[in-house]
Formats: structure tokens, sequence, C-alpha cells
């Protein structure tokens, strides 16, 4: 990867709906090379897809909160069958594996403090191998979805 190839990230981070006549411009390539820089940085999987970004808050998801998850047993088949039904909870945005305790950390949104609350008694915690649930309230975000540093 060059500076060419960093350049093209960094505009498609900022704006994934450029075209590729405007994406040549702003990295000053002609549009067959640009074109074939940005095919191989997909097929290397530097680039993973394009996404339009949602503001929860409008579509009425205005209830966030960090969830720790401590688990009971951590053989594989428990771990596999927990990240397995965590992966179908559509309010889970984001899931990560920790090392240490607790075990894991989710964010998760929902309309309300009620819509949260069934959430987290029906699904949350009857997931397979939770010892304990944790939950703390976000606040306010002061940094999301910031582009890879290049």
């Amino acid at each position: 990867m060059d500076d060419v190839d960093r350049k093209i990230l960094a505009e498609l981070q900022r704006d994934g709906r450029l075209t590729l006549t405007e994406l040549a411009e702003r990295v000053r390539l002609s549009i067959s090379p640009c074109h074939r820089r940005v095919r191989a940085l997909e097929r290397s999987g530097a680039i993973t897809g394009y996404h339009a970004r949602l503001d929860a808050g409008a579509l009425g998801l205005t209830f966030e909160a960090l969830v720790f998850v401590t688990m009971r047993y951590e053989d594989r088949e428990t771990v596999a069958a927990f990240e397995q039904a965590l992966a179908e909870i559509p309010n889970v945005l984001q899931a990560q594996r920790l090392f240490g305790d607790p075990d894991y950390l989710l964010r998760v949104v929902a309309r309300d403090l009620a819509a949260y609350r069934r959430l987290y008694d029906e699904r949350l915690a009857t997931l397979p191998g939770v010892q304990r649930l944790s939950s703390t309230l976000v606040m306010k975000s002061v940094v999301e979805t910031r582009p890879l540093p290049l």
C-alpha cells in the first residue's frame, strides 16, 4: 500500500458516495488507474464495503447502553452458541470479546427504557452461558465512527 492508496482510502472514508471521476480528481489520478487501485483495495480486503450512516435518534432509537457480559462457562461450544445468538439480536450494534473480566462489551440501542428492559430481560439475560450482565447508560457520544488513521 502506497501513499496514493492511502489517499484513496481517506477520501472514501470521508465520502463513500464519491463517483470514480470525483475520486480520481481528488487523488490526482486518471480514472482507469484509480479504478484499478480501488478494485485492488477491495480484493485485498482493505475496503470491506460501502454503507450509509444513519442517525439512531432520527429513527427513534434514543436509548443507548453499554453492556458488560461475564460468562459462566467459556468452553468453545458455549462461546460459539453465545456469539451466534448475539449476532441475531439487531439492537446489538457492536459486540467485542475482551481479555480479562468482563468477557464481552456490547453496544446496544433501543427506543426507550421500557424497550431496553424488555430486550435485557427477554434476550440478553437468556443468552447461552451468561452469568452476569452489567449495564451503563450512554449520556453522550463524543467520538463516533471516526475514520481509521492512515
